[in-house]
């Protein structure tokens, strides 16, 4: 992601970081939104607590950002990515 990284976006280190975590592109045909550019989406919405509606055109629709996170916080995506990270910075002594 080039550019300026806002408040509330991920660092390229903590990108490089997680993106191995997070779920492979849908098996059928379509176009499949950037998964920085959502995960961003959904961290800056977590931060404000500003409706989904109001999230910034940066991000992309609104109805995407929401149903994704949706998605991973009911297949557990969000759950491993928090374990992968305890326990990477527990071994680092971060923790």
């Amino acid at each position: 992601m080039a550019g300026v990284i806002r408040r509330h976006e991920l660092t390229d280190a903590a990108w490089v970081r997680i993106e191995p975590l997070l779920p492979g592109h849908p098996r059928q045909g379509g176009w499949w939104v950037d998964h920085r550019m959502v995960l961003n989406g959904i961290l800056w919405k977590l931060a404000t607590g500003a409706p989904w509606r109001d999230l910034p055109e940066r991000y992309g629709n609104w109805k995407t950002v929401y149903e994704r996170y949706r998605r991973w916080a009911a297949d557990g995506t969000f759950d491993s990515l928090l374990e992968h990270v305890q326990v990477h910075d527990d071994s680092v002594g971060r923790i």
